[in-house]
């Protein structure tokens, strides 16, 4: 599908996701499109469904209800292979969830020669160069223990875009970081983002949000209340929740 020039990489339609019937909606009728180049930031309160949202984008959390279409394709149809498209979304999480009995290279070539056949030659060639852009090239040996934590998630980065994906979804990739290791991690992310990786991002950066992102949704209750560029949504929010909300967090 193509819409203002770009391709919908993901259209999601009316997603709804219940853990028990005990409890209220985690999502109630979420509806959004990212687009090829994307770079959509996801923010609001905790708990108010931002990683329930984006953790069923590739169906990582099952939704209850609606349909996600990614690059055309219905994913939420049992009768398609969902590792299929995982393989082309790229995932990083709070924890780094690198094996830490493997060595660097080790974590980086490991899926791209058994989910994509790749030589190991040709794996390491793309883990070394990717590992060269975030500066960590002479720690292709080292083990997770031996890293920081900053450097870990730069290495999770790395490890997703070794599979040469085509939309990269982070789930609060700095909440685990101490704060001087934040910045090492959001300079990855902002030089993708200059690259016109199509991202999806749950974030509580309000200052990166606001200097990356190509639009910005506020959820609430497991609904998108809001949603606009960077500009609008920061400097001309129209609900009172949203005004609400980033007067405590700006």
């Amino acid at each position: 599908m193509i819409t203002d020039g770009k391709e919908v990489l993901i259209k999601v339609e009316n997603l709804e996701k219940q853990f028990s019937q005990m409890e209220k909606k985690a999502l109630n009728g979420v509806s959004a499109e990212i687009r090829q180049g994307d770079v959509v930031f996801v923010v609001g309160p905790s708990g108010s469904g931002k990683s329930t949202f984006l953790r069923c984008l590739n169906l990582l959390e099952v939704p209850t209800g609606g349909k996600i279409f990614f690059e055309g394709t219905d994913i939420t149809d049992k009768s398609n292979n969902i590792n299929t498209y995982r393989q082309k979304m790229g995932m990083v999480f709070q924890q780094f969830n690198l094996f830490p009995h493997m060595n660097i290279m080790k974590n980086l070539t490991i899926a791209p020669m058994k989910l994509q056949k790749k030589s190991k030659e040709e794996a390491e060639a793309v883990a070394m160069e990717l590992l060269s852009r975030v500066g960590l090239a002479d720690r292709a040996n080292a083990y997770p223990n031996q890293l920081s934590g900053g450097q870990k998630q730069r290495i999770a980065i790395v490890r997703a875009l070794c599979m040469k994906p085509d939309v990269m979804l982070f789930d609060e990739p700095t909440s685990a970081l101490d704060p001087e290791m934040v910045g090492e991690v959001l300079n990855v992310m902002r030089e993708l983002a200059q690259e016109n990786m199509t991202m999806v991002v749950v974030t509580h950066e309000m200052a990166f949000a606001r200097e990356v992102a190509s639009r910005v949704l506020f959820m609430e209750s497991g609904s998108i209340l809001e949603e606009g560029s960077p500009d609008e949504f920061f400097g001309n929010p129209k609900s009172e929740r949203l005004k609400s909300f980033l007067s405590k967090v700006l």
